[in-house]
């Protein structure tokens, strides 16, 4: 009876050990309540994940790790924090070190404000990572509704319903020269309207923009790199709240349990988020 029970142990732990690590790295505090809450956002995901077959959810929070060897192991790595030229990421020699996790196949992704980094080096990377960045003067971060309504045939995409989220959706994201090797996942059409702005910083509108009427815009993507790492970008996330809409939610985690190279199940990844989840781990940034 004892040895059976150690041998339950033994093999509970063993499994334990062969789950993929995904880490999810939570910025600081930012903007006002209920909008770029990274670090709720970021433990609420985790909780969507709990339980998940394989997959080992870690939360490291105010931007970055106090120290990288949480890193080490790692199937996979997400950033949702601010970015531009104070992303937590491309501070430093972080660019280099989480070149090296590429290069090492980790899989790399990047939610909201996180896909915006300066071009140069740093927009290079982010090609090279996961296919595109937002970049400031070529990209543009309106306020609006994007009506999504097809998908494609993709593990990310599996058991997504048409839906629309209003957030701030960035467009015209600069991606790989003729996007190559980038698959869209989340597209919609804006309306002319929504082109000429406002956006929400600067207000606009870019001539390149509104040029561009008709065109569809990609909101969501990922890659497959030839290191054997994978990669995404998802430009949604700035109101917490709309991480209680299903497919807003599962798309994203579908795309997290994608990025660590486990299978998506062919509905989707499931969960339940009720409004008091959605209360829990706010930044102490007063009442809205």
């Amino acid at each position: 009876m004892i040895r059976a029970l150690v041998a339950v142990v033994l093999m509970s732990a063993v499994a334990e050990s062969q789950d993929k690590k995904l880490i999810l790295v939570a910025g600081k505090p930012s903007h006002g309540p209920g909008d770029h809450e990274f670090r709720a956002g970021c433990l609420l995901l985790q909780k969507c994940l709990q339980g998940f077959p394989g997959l080992k959810v870690e939360v490291v929070t105010n931007g970055w790790p106090d120290d990288v060897k949480v890193f080490d192991g790692a199937a996979a790595v997400v950033g949702y924090a601010d970015g531009g030229g104070g992303h937590p990421f491309i501070q430093g020699d972080r660019l280099a070190l989480v070149d090296g996790l590429a290069k090492k196949a980790v899989g790399l992704g990047f939610l909201h404000y996180g896909v915006e980094v300066p071009k140069g080096p740093a927009g290079e990377k982010f090609q090279a990572w996961i296919g595109g960045h937002y970049e400031h003067g070529y990209s543009c971060n309106p306020m609006w509704s994007p009506e999504y309504k097809t998908f494609p045939d993709h593990p990310v995409a599996r058991g997504l319903k048409p839906f629309s989220t209003t957030d701030e959706w960035y467009m015209c994201i600069r991606f790989r020269p003729q996007m190559k090797d980038v698959q869209p996942i989340l597209v919609a059409v804006p309306s002319d309207k929504v082109r000429g702005g406002p956006y929400v910083w600067p207000q606009g509108p870019y001539e390149h923009v509104k040029q561009a009427s008709g065109r569809e815009e990609v909101m969501m993507w990922c890659v497959e790199r030839p290191d054997g790492g994978r990669g995404f970008g998802f430009t949604g996330g700035h109101r917490h709240k709309n991480w209680g809409d299903d497919n807003h939610r599962k798309v994203v985690l579908n795309a997290l349990v994608w990025l660590c190279k486990l299978d998506v199940p062919a509905e989707g990844v499931s969960s339940t988020v009720t409004e008091e989840d959605l209360k829990q781990n706010l930044d102490p940034k007063g009442k809205k």
